[in-house]
């Protein structure tokens, strides 16, 4: 059991995420449910993500999750990560789909390595990206209605962003490519490129295609901090807006084959504090 646990897990941590996950701005009560919550993601996305696991057992794994996640039995090393998440949602009555669509859009990167279109990009977000969203709005126990559209676009807009950080990692390491297969071919460009040491022409064409649309999602989440109730919540919120922001806007200008493109400790104190005198007074 130790054993497969260091093989297949990456040992990355909160603190290792470009965002804040469960920080002093949520409640003392409800960290521990946020931890749980993003145990059982980062160890699907582990196994997802594991560059010589095979594929019937990447689905294996992720299933064998699931089971655990339903039944309170786990049958394997990673599984064991479904148990305090189920407890969890016993105890805040949460939806376990905010978890169990984290497995589709997994199970799909196990099986796929490319994206057909700008529209099956988003529907992979919506089961990769969205659900951690309205996880933790339901978690404080704000209006789906009111909430939910924003946080989706939010939540999608910052995935989009991770992915075009991650271009050259993915594709070298797991030959998985996220930029839109119709948009590859419509601007001339080849995934073979994602190796290269910066981008050609038509690759910065489809990135600059993908940061457009991706813009626009951000525009729609902007309005997601108002619409909380909770301040706390909507603190954390804001300082997120800020910080996808942010981020977008160094991807404009800086070429992720070329160098890492991350936020810096200045952007994180600079949005934060942005984001959390927003956030106080709606």
């Amino acid at each position: 059991m130790d054993e497969q646990k260091s093989t297949l897990l990456s040992g990355k941590t909160a603190k290792d995420e470009n965002f804040p996950v469960g920080s002093f701005l949520l409640p003392a009560r409800l960290r521990p449910h946020v931890a749980a919550y993003y145990r059982f993601a980062r160890t699907a996305d582990d196994i997802a993500d594991h560059p010589t696991l095979p594929s019937a057992d990447k689905v294996a794994g992720l299933k064998a999750m699931g089971e655990a996640l339903k039944t309170g039995i786990a049958t394997t090393a990673e599984s064991e990560a479904a148990i305090p998440l189920k407890a969890s949602l016993a105890l805040t009555g949460v939806d376990p789909r905010h978890a169990l669509d984290l497995l589709i859009a997994f199970t799909r990167d196990s099986v796929r390595n490319r994206t057909l279109s700008w529209d099956d990009l988003i529907e992979y977000c919506r089961y990769s990206a969205m659900p951690v969203g309205r996880f933790l709005l339901d978690l404080h126990g704000e209006d789906p209605k009111a909430v939910w559209p924003a946080s989706d676009a939010l939540c999608a807009a910052l995935q989009i962003l991770n992915h075009l950080q991650d271009l050259q990692k993915d594709y070298r390491d797991l030959d998985r490519a996220y930029p839109p297969e119709d948009w590859m071919a419509a601007e001339g460009a080849r995934f073979e490129d994602l190796a290269g040491p910066a981008f050609t022409p038509a690759l910065a064409r489809v990135v600059r295609r993908m940061l457009d649309a991706t813009g626009r999602l951000i525009d729609e989440a902007r309005p997601l901090p108002a619409r909380i109730r909770h301040r706390g919540m909507r603190m954390e919120a804001a300082v997120i807006v800020a910080l996808c922001g942010r981020l977008h806007r160094r991807l404009e200008r800086q070429d992720p084959l070329a160098g890492r493109v991350k936020l810096t400790k200045p952007d994180f104190l600079g949005c934060g504090l942005v984001g959390v005198v927003r956030g106080f007074f709606g």
